[in-house]
């Protein structure tokens, strides 16, 4: 009887590890980004992930791509940004340069982990962080990891605003 509740708890304790909540939304917050209009996003690579699975001898995938920047972007304009395709000097005040960038990985068991992003709002005109925030991602492929990420993130620091 001991074993088996030791048995128990251990597998218990296996399954719960790899489910571990994702750490919270961090941000930074020197000045509101509700004070400028337009937007500036960096230019980022699209990411390709796939997962699958074995059935019967037979091998299913799916495969999922995302470019971050058409995340962030999509969710910016959204809160009503304007996105601009190049930097301009007569609106640098008004401007808000966005980078993005992957920040770290974390393990949550059984070959499971999470994707961290951080992306930053520097004023054009004095190039001083305005904002950044700061988040965890996990889903079925990198993609989602990404995806989940960046809309926790934006979506904190969008709310923080309001």
């Amino acid at each position: 009887m001991k074993k088996i509740r030791l048995l128990i708890f251990l597998i218990s304790s296996i399954i719960l590890s790899s489910c571990a909540p994702l750490q919270p939304v961090t941000s930074i917050k020197n000045k509101s980004i509700s004070a400028y209009k337009y937007i500036f996003i960096s230019q980022t690579s699209s990411l390709t992930s796939s997962s699958g699975a074995s059935v019967n001898g037979q091998y299913y995938s799916t495969s999922k791509s995302v470019n971050p920047r058409d995340v962030i972007s999509g969710i910016l304009v959204k809160d009503g940004f304007i996105l601009i395709p190049e930097l301009k000097s007569e609106l640098a005040n008004e401007t808000l340069i966005v980078n993005y960038g992957e920040s770290g990985r974390r393990n949550t068991g059984l070959g499971s982990y999470t994707i961290e992003v951080t992306i930053q709002f520097i004023s054009s005109d004095s190039n001083v962080l305005i904002s950044s925030c700061t988040a965890e991602g996990r889903g079925e492929t990198e993609a989602d990891d990404i995806r989940i990420a960046i809309t926790r993130c934006l979506n904190n620091l969008l709310s923080e605003e309001s």
